[in-house]
């Protein structure tokens, strides 16, 4: 849920705004895999960081699976990928693009890794739902086409329990080739305690126009156990970053830089819009330099009679961040 209004920190109120939430979308193929792994093999793979690859992507059909496990999918070049019912299942060094629909839907599933994939021209990139142990990570986004609900490069949506990841991902959106929403949502998600949900080390350039849309999304309809650490975002949409519902959420050490556009509201917030229970919000030691859409500096925006995030003072903007804090092209498609 966003903020869809143009408020400034000094406001005591924000009425009359509309609540959004998300959907879901399946796709339909049918492929057989490059390779397969055992369970422990998936389990001990290193983590993947963003760099160029070198791969020769094989065309392929969409590709649908129902009630497989350990399967890794390598080097090929599709529209879609949908797992429903799945276990263990790696997506490795693919290119998944210029499609109609979500190019990577992960639906009551059990452990499946995304990496090193480039997720390109489709409704949303990765859309995992009724699932856990998914792991979104050392990825390249570019041009999420929408239309809402749809739009994000990831979206966690009932997403429980560990090993649940978005981390070292690459995502750019170029307007007048895009249409997104929340570049990476975490909807009505939990964690646990010791394993939080993991948002962390992004790199986010572009957004917009929507006025609802935002760099990264925790607590939307609530959840819990989620951090987003170390993230930074250029140019983002109408909003940075931000919190809105759920318990046990941190956003630390992120920058958010964006210039003044005709969408851009606030860099970043807690609100709780969830109508559920809100506590142990942490909100810390981020970088923000945010214009909003009349000229005036917003970076940071609490409603008035709102619990107050720990950490909250420590949030400074930073006149250094612009933009070149990101490469102008931090994404391309091979």
């Amino acid at each position: 849920m966003k903020v869809t209004a143009l408020k400034t920190w000094q406001a005591f109120a924000m009425l009359g705004l509309a609540l959004s939430s998300f959907s879901a979308c399946k796709k339909e193929a049918n492929l057989e895999p490059a390779t397969t792994d055992t369970t422990a093999q998936l389990t001990n793979r290193p983590n993947f960081k963003s760099n160029a690859l070198s791969v020769t992507f094989r065309a392929s059909a969409p590709i649908y699976y129902y009630g497989r496990s350990n399967i890794t999918i390598y080097g090929i070049s599709t529209t879609s990928i949908t797992l429903v019912n799945c276990s263990n299942i790696l997506i490795s060094s693919c290119k998944v693009g210029n499609g109609s629909g979500v190019g990577i839907t992960i639906s009551n599933c059990k452990n499946v890794r995304v990496s090193g994939t480039y997720l390109y021209n489709v409704a949303t990139g990765v859309y995992a739902v009724g699932s856990q142990g998914i792991n979104v990570s050392g990825n390249f986004g570019l041009n999420m086409k929408g239309p809402f609900p749809r739009g994000q490069f990831v979206q966690f949506d009932n997403v429980t329990g560990t090993g649940n990841r978005i981390n070292s991902n690459k995502f750019q959106n170029i307007q007048g080739q895009s249409n997104p929403e929340d570049a990476i949502s975490v909807y009505q998600s939990s964690g646990t305690a010791t394993d939080p949900i993991q948002v962390n080390s992004n790199q986010i350039r572009g957004g917009g126009p929507s006025s609802t849309g935002s760099g990264i999304m925790l607590g939307d309809g609530g959840g819990a156990y989620v951090t987003a650490n170390w993230n930074t975002l250029v140019d983002p949409g109408q909003c940075g970053m931000a919190i809105s519902g759920g318990t046990n959420m941190t956003i630390y050490e992120n920058r958010i830089y964006a210039k003044q556009q005709s969408f851009t509201n606030v860099g970043l917030y807690y609100w709780n819009q969830s109508g559920k229970a809100s506590s142990a919000i942490k909100i810390s030691t981020n970088n923000v330099n945010f214009i909003k859409s009349d000229g005036e500096l917003n970076d940071t925006y609490l409603p008035y009679g709102s619990l107050v995030p720990t950490g909250w003072s420590t949030n400074y903007y930073n006149k250094s961040l612009s933009e070149t804090t990101l490469p102008a092209t931090l994404v391309t498609i091979p």
